[in-house]
């Protein structure tokens, strides 16, 4: 592992930004560091406010979708939201869902089967909308490459206005008006808004136009949170201030089913960030649409009722153990088939075998990713059909390689870091042996190398309550904002360390008269590289506080120790 420190290259700016907000020189470099290099950016960075965000009617075809869904409101037509099985996909469809229901509309809604249907729009779903006599059907989170379904759709007579975040093709579908930020020719600033921010934006427009009240889309902040935190957007610009607006409501827990949620993960009582949505609320959301159909979880968002909620929750939680226990079982058979490849491993890993959950080899994918820090390919094998997830690497484009193996393939989608695909089992060996010509081929000399990338070095001393309220504010943390990482050195570790739960490794470092707790979660395999009395230990590190029995304490998580 490589400890990377790194540098502001401005140490003017650093200077005069430090002056200008009153902040010591740390402060202003790690916000140099992130682009805030002036007091309005800071400004809008530590107090996002929702009057900056974009005008929705710069988004392409906006205008035309609200028309639409103003001629469904005065027509009484029956509006069909078609989401999809991720987090994403389900808060997007439930802010929808409850905006349109509040204006009085006739709303019904799908979420396809992950299993039976896979990703995206498909002709299933548009014939449960003509049978349930739709007029207008609203994707959410999906469409855009969808161009064959929509005809398709067109020609029964129904209209779609496609709503998505994903990058389109070249060819585009002829729907009635098409939301996606990432399209050619869309002047809308900001391209990096999850499935649920587009669908936030689209219930901004029809507000705006209908000259309603214009703090109404706030009431749906906390689900916008949710989506964009669980869908690992950029959390800077328009998605910081979602999320951080969306937090606010969030923590008040008066949407029932959030609060349903929160009891059944034993949150209450505590404050819910970035982090709790991400690692504890989303898993068990996605868990029915990993395992099963995904539409109990929309009920959950828009239910009134306490029971229905609570019952619900409880479905969630179920099938996240069931999950976790797939997961486990099937991240150990990995481990194993990695065991008997024993030298057979080079800059890349695919394993397949039969009886895989299609529903989890993305997740476990990610854990191999983890363990051995190459990209990575698992195939379930299914009924006959080989269904995969490929995960990897900062610096690696594993699309790209999966495009160079595409004539094995019957299909495939994805992006930078994460793609699906499905083979036919009998081209496995063919596809693997491309696979890993592939990424040999595009992969760089030092992308196996694992990085951490420091803010900067510090003493203990340096971590005072003011510093570490400051930090705080930095929140909430995601992609392209993630938590300040810090490097300290000659640290002595006081006490006796110990390994707790699953592999966690915790112990107290002290510097001169400063004393800290620190937990390395996952780390316990690193505990012959602590002694007790020596200065001797550096250790790379986030600070952030542990809330236990109502006292915060401020706590130092380890990322690496020497």
């Amino acid at each position: 592992m490589q400890w990377c420190v790194t540098e502001a290259e401005d140490q003017k700016a650093v200077q005069s930004l430090a002056e200008a907000l009153s902040v010591t020189p740390l402060i202003s470099k790690i916000l140099c560091m992130r682009g805030i290099c002036d007091f309005e950016t800071a400004r809008s960075f530590f107090r996002p406010l929702l009057s900056d965000l974009n005008d929705p009617f710069l988004m392409a075809d906006m205008e035309k979708a609200v028309i639409r869904i103003e001629k469904a409101l005065e027509l009484n037509e029956r509006i069909f939201i078609y989401g999809d099985y991720d987090v994403d996909g389900i808060t997007a469809a439930s802010i929808l869902i409850l905006f349109l229901r509040r204006l009085g509309a006739d709303v019904i809604f799908y979420i396809p089967d992950r299993l039976k249907e896979g990703y995206g729009l498909t002709e299933f779903g548009i014939e449960q909308a003509i049978q349930q006599e739709a007029k207008l059907m609203i994707t959410v989170d999906c469409g855009i490459t969808a161009v064959e379904e929509v005809e398709h759709a067109r020609k029964q007579g129904l209209d779609i206005i496609i709503s998505d975040h994903h990058e389109p093709a070249e060819t585009l579908p002829k729907a009635v008006a098409i939301l996606d930020p990432k399209r050619a020719g869309c002047s809308y600033p900001f391209k990096e808004l999850a499935g649920v921010g587009v669908a936030f934006k689209l219930i901004q427009a029809v507000t705006q136009h209908m000259e309603m009240d214009p703090d109404l889309p706030a009431e749906y902040l906390d689900l916008v949170a949710l989506g964009s935190a669980a869908d690992i957007v950029p959390l800077i610009d328009e998605n910081r201030i979602l999320a951080h607006q969306g937090l606010e409501k969030m923590n008040l827990l008066d949407r029932i089913g959030i609060r349903a949620l929160t009891e059944i993960c034993g949150l209450k009582g505590r404050r819910i960030g970035t982090g709790q949505l991400v690692f504890i609320m989303a898993p068990r959301i996605n868990a029915v649409g990993r395992l099963g159909n995904a539409e109990q979880a929309v009920h959950l968002m828009v239910t009134d009722s306490k029971e229905e909620a609570s019952h619900i929750a409880q479905i969630l939680d179920k099938e996240n153990q069931t999950r976790k226990y797939i997961d486990e079982e099937t991240f150990n058979q990995a481990q194993e088939m990695m065991g008997n490849m024993e030298g057979e491993v080079g800059s890349s890993v695919v394993l397949a075998r039969e009886g895989w959950h299609s529903g989890v080899i993305g997740i476990v994918a990610s854990r191999i990713v983890e363990k051995v820090y190459r990209p990575t390919v698992m195939i379930a094998i299914e009924d006959g059909v080989g269904k995969g997830s490929a995960r990897s690497i900062p610096n690696f484009n594993v699309y790209s390689a999966i495009k160079k193996c595409e004539k094995h393939l019957i299909a495939f989608g994805g992006h930078k870091y994460a793609a699906g695909l499905t083979i036919d089992p009998k081209n496995i060996k063919k596809f693997t042996k491309a696979f890993h010509k592939a990424v040999d081929s595009l992969m760089e000399e030092d992308d196996l190398v694992q990085r951490i990338y420091v803010d900067a070095e510090i003493a203990l001393s340096d971590i005072s309550e003011k510093f570490v309220r400051i930090l705080n504010r930095f929140a909430p943390f995601g992609p392209k904002n993630m938590r300040p990482v810090f490097q300290s050195n000659n640290l002595q570790v006081v006490g006796t360390p110990r390994v707790i739960g699953r592999n966690h490794l915790k112990f107290r470092v002290q510097q001169k008269s400063h004393v800290f707790d620190a937990i390395g979660f996952g780390l316990g395999h690193l505990y012959d590289r602590l002694s007790e009395g020596e200065a001797n230990l550096d250790m790379v590190y986030v600070i952030e506080e542990n809330v236990w029995n109502g006292q915060a304490r401020t706590q130092l998580r380890v990322k690496d120790l020497r």
